[in-house]
């Protein structure tokens, strides 16, 4: 008998073939069949007219922490979501040595702006080892869950506070190397590292996989290709412009070192800068010519963000302006006020990588909570400055300094012409480029990626449809869990994992993002409600039926070499 049929259903296998109309069949967590089922199940679900797909995968979560009082790592979840992959750009919970707690949670706040009061209340802090780590959540866990083992805390367990400020010495190279060995042969997926210069600690200082040689880090990569099922995940400053040539290297030798292959976050698209693309995906070409294989994320939607000066967000990446905006807020308050130091702050800007994030005209005030300034929130600066006769930093400064920094602040988007979209819908096609970057553990108050799943769906359904739907599906589940080798799932196929979404082809799509004080210790995070989500199913047991968690918990911590399977570089298979 079956558990579970899901009668009279659209079916998009995420194969990548075309819709069907059939039923799927589920037994004792898994795929049973697919087609007319012959047998009878202990609950039917009547499908008729609504699509039924394999889960969604995201393979660039920041879920470490959350999933200690969130195990349905929300909102993901609600949008269809089943695996998620955590440890990201070198960062992880684990391993940790006996009074790092406060380092690591302060650095996490800093890095990926997980508010300090939710990663002290909400997260349990109890283990050492990698495998304690991944122990504390088998068994609590709503959706399937992987992570790499983040350089940054593998440094710092094996040297202390030196992991910040100098290169490691053979030994603790050596050192380094065993703790990676029994990190991944207890379930790490692999290993993640950072480059970038925008990650610094919770003291302001370069994180610790700043300071290591490439000497060291190939040294690590090559331990990652003693383990089956494992991948690498890398960030450089290049990553958010242009590389290097030293980095195309760096990570075509990391790739091809370990014989796995390594992705990074993330390949931005503006058909007017469409060169960069070609320039970017030169990584993926040198990875390949040294048998490896580098794969670029890419977002399919562009991402709801806001800023302000008041807290950490990407203002304080412009080179020089975490200068200004440190302090007391009467210190910062007092630097925004004077000409001089804002005229310095906007030459900075436009020398920079990012100079757009300084094109203040294109922001609309989202809130302001002086009661004079109420009249400007849903206004565009560029407006406002040109009533005023100012130029729009000015304007912008006058109204965040009389708001005592509060103001929340919406960039608009400034790549969004048909010809941007007909350049992404090329670029997806791209055998190494993989949708993914959603951040949907981090930068919480700040951004809300985690729903480009229903997003992506709506377009390719009712808004610019660029691609097909069972295409859509495809590059939300199938290609993401080839690329992590994730065993039998990412497919609606007999003797698949039974990570299934049910929605309305006719609805399906996202709401707004909101913000919400619902993170331990009250802190808020932006969220967007599923829409047309009807039911999620992780290893055959319903975890959310219209947009909310039924409580249960199936979930699987995805280890390395039980879970997954070793993903060949030499052999990458075209898309």
């Amino acid at each position: 008998m079956l558990d579970l049929a899901i009668t009279g259903a659209t079916v998009v296998d995420g194969g990548g073939g075309r819709p069907v109309t059939a039923d799927v069949g589920v037994r004792d967590g898994r795929v049973a069949a697919v087609g007319t089922l012959d047998e009878p199940a202990r609950e039917t679900l009547d499908a008729d007219g609504l699509v039924v797909s394999p889960g969604f995968v995201d393979p660039h979560t920041h879920y470490d922490a959350q999933l200690w009082w969130d195990p349905f790592a929300t909102p993901s979840s609600w949008h269809g979501v089943t695996s998620v992959i955590g440890g990201n750009c070198g960062f992880t919970l684990a391993p940790l040595n006996k009074g790092d707690g406060d380092y690591l949670r302060r650095m996490m706040a800093q890095v990926e702006g997980m508010p300090l009061a939710a990663l002290e209340e909400g997260v349990d802090w109890s283990w050492e080892s990698f495998g304690e780590f991944l122990g504390g959540l088998d068994g609590n866990l709503g959706v399937n869950a992987g992570f790499l083992v983040g350089h940054c805390a593998l440094r710092r367990y094996v040297m202390g506070p030196d992991a910040v400020g100098r290169e490691a010495t053979e030994r603790e190279v050596a050192e380094m190397a065993d703790v990676l060995r029994r990190s991944l042969a207890a379930g790490g997926l692999g290993l993640s590292t950072t480059r970038s210069s925008t990650h610094k600690d919770g003291d302001g200082e370069p994180v610790a996989s700043r300071w290591a040689s490439p000497e060291e880090l190939i040294s690590l990569c090559r331990v990652v290709g003693e383990y089956p099922g494992t991948t690498l995940e890398g960030m450089v400053q290049g990553c958010l412009d242009r590389f290097s040539d030293e980095e195309i290297e760096l990570f075509a030798t990391m790739s091809a070192t370990a014989g796995r292959p390594l992705n990074w976050n993330v390949l931005t698209v503006d058909s007017t800068d469409a060169d960069k693309i070609a320039h970017q995906l030169r990584a993926a070409a040198r990875a390949r010519e040294l048998g490896g294989r580098v794969v670029a994320l890419t977002m399919p939607i562009l991402v709801p963000m806001n800023m302000s000066f008041r807290t950490f967000c990407a203002l304080w990446l412009i080179p020089g302006w975490d200068e200004v905006l440190r302090g007391t807020v009467e210190e910062r308050v007092a630097r925004l006020g004077d000409p001089r130091v804002r005229e310095d702050m906007l030459a900075k800007a436009r020398t920079s990588t990012f100079a757009r994030l300084a094109e203040f005209g294109n922001y609309v005030i989202g809130d302001a909570f002086h009661p004079d300034l109420r009249e400007f929130v849903g206004r565009r600066v560029d407006e406002l400055a040109a009533e005023r006769g100012e130029d729009p930093f000015t304007t912008l400064a006058a109204i965040v300094c009389k708001d005592e920094l509060r103001t929340v602040l919406w960039p608009q988007p400034t790549s969004d012409t048909a010809n941007d979209w007909a350049l992404r819908s090329l670029v997806w096609e791209h055998p190494d480029v993989m949708l993914g970057g959603s951040d949907a553990g981090a930068h919480l108050d700040r951004m809300c990626g985690s729903p480009y799943f229903t997003r992506f769906l709506a377009d390719s359904l009712r808004g610019r449809r660029l691609v097909s739907l069972e295409r859509a599906v495809q590059l939300l589940s199938d290609v993401p869990a080839r690329l992590f080798g994730l065993r039998g799932r990412g497919r609606l196929e007999p003797g698949y994992h039974a990570d299934i979404v049910v929605f309305d082809p006719e609805t399906v799509d996202a709401g707004p993002a909101t913000l919400v004080p619902d993170l331990p210790g009250e802190s808020p995070r932006l969220i967007a409600e599923s829409v047309g989500v009807r039911h999620v199913f992780v290893n055959g047991v319903e975890t959310i039926r219209d947009g909310a968690p039924t409580g249960r918990l199936p979930g699987t911590v995805l280890r390395s070499g039980t879970e997954t399977d070793t993903v060949q570089t030499r052999k990458a298979a075209l898309r």
